[in-house]
């Protein structure tokens, strides 16, 4: 495997994150002990170093795994973790992105991780309520402390990301370097602003559900039955004709449906590293083999009109030859833009 810098930032990753909302069983549908440390072998021995958890995630028990199969060589895993969502019904201030809960769940964290310091603390979700000034300078406290070494920000307005870096930036704190976002063939709309502003401030991209809840994998195609949040978006015609592409060109070109898929994800002009989770060796030692190839330019070609989307506005309306020539005086196609 190869690694990529986590953003503006001198931090090396592995070019595939290892999610692990699978590891454990409390959530009726994750993968038990033994298998979840297959799965962590089967990643760290493929070279890979990014380790994705929470401390929602199956109760808590993901975060106590985790810090047990990292235990022997610490140093050597960048190990990413995430505040905002509650660990105690009807208390409110046991969730959300103010200082309070911040400070509390990371200690439970570290806690639950056997370790001293997080590498990498995600913002789980935006909650709306918390100030963007407070919730940066209590991040920035925490890397002053050594606690946590980095930050990033996942499910998030990108006026919330971009407000929240300047004023970093203008104040001297620490800046988000990573955005996690659902981002796959099915779910494109995160290109709109998320995307292009990510690029824009150097922030690597992790994509969480770029299976598409395994809709990817052609599973459903073959009749198979699977959990599926929201079968609107991934159970659908236009899903099904994605699948079915995604499904054609992994058969030409002699590899998987899930491979293909992720190869569309990481093949951007931007840095991004998809998180990807497994419930089984299988699983895991598929997603891996998206490394050892890339798709053609052809292939993205395809793969690009059969899941495009309307970007709206004012994306339309900008893209649109007659506001492109107002805004160059007739010379756009005369303008060679490298900012494109």
């Amino acid at each position: 495997m190869n690694y990529k810098l986590l953003g503006k930032s001198g931090l090396r990753v592995s070019e595939i994150a290892l999610g692990t909302m699978t590891f454990g069983t409390e959530w009726g549908w994750g993968a038990d002990y033994d298998t979840s440390k297959k799965v962590f072998e089967a990643y760290a021995n493929a070279e890979g170093n990014f380790i994705d958890t929470a401390n929602r995630y199956t109760e808590g028990t993901s975060e106590k795994m985790v810090g047990e199969f990292i235990n022997a060589d610490r140093d050597h895993f960048v190990l990413a973790t995430k505040y905002s969502l509650f660990d105690r019904k009807g208390d409110p201030n046991f969730a959300g992105n103010h200082r309070k809960n911040m400070v509390r769940s990371v200690n439970e964290s570290l806690k639950r991780l056997k370790t001293d310091f997080i590498d990498l603390l995600w913002v789980h979700a935006w909650d709306g309520t918390t100030p963007v000034d407070e919730m940066m300078r209590a991040l920035d406290d925490l890397v002053t402390s050594g606690k946590i070494q980095y930050i990033g920000i996942s499910d998030t307005p990108a006026w919330v990301v971009a407000q929240a870096n300047t004023m970093a930036d203008l104040r001297g704190w620490s800046r988000f370097v990573g955005l996690q976002v659902e981002y796959s063939l099915i779910q494109r709309t995160p290109e709109r602003d998320l995307l292009p502003m990510a690029k824009a401030l150097d922030l690597a991209v992790a994509p969480w559900a770029s299976l598409a809840g395994g809709a990817l994998s052609g599973k459903y195609l073959r009749g198979e039955k699977g959990r599926v949040p929201d079968n609107s978006l991934r159970i659908n015609e236009r899903s099904q004709k994605i699948t079915q592409v995604v499904v054609n060109i992994a058969d030409e070109i002699g590899v998987t449906p899930s491979q293909v898929a992720l190869n569309w994800c990481r093949q951007k002009n931007q840095v991004v590293i998809p998180i990807v989770g497994a419930r089984s060796l299988t699983q895991i030692e598929d997603s891996l083999g998206c490394v050892n190839f890339k798709l053609s330019p052809e292939q993205i070609t395809q793969l690009d009109e059969v899941s495009k989307f309307d970007l709206g506005f004012p994306h339309d309306f900008l893209a649109s030859e007659n506001v492109k020539n107002i805004l160059s005086g007739e010379t756009w196609g005369k303008l060679e833009n490298h900012r494109s």
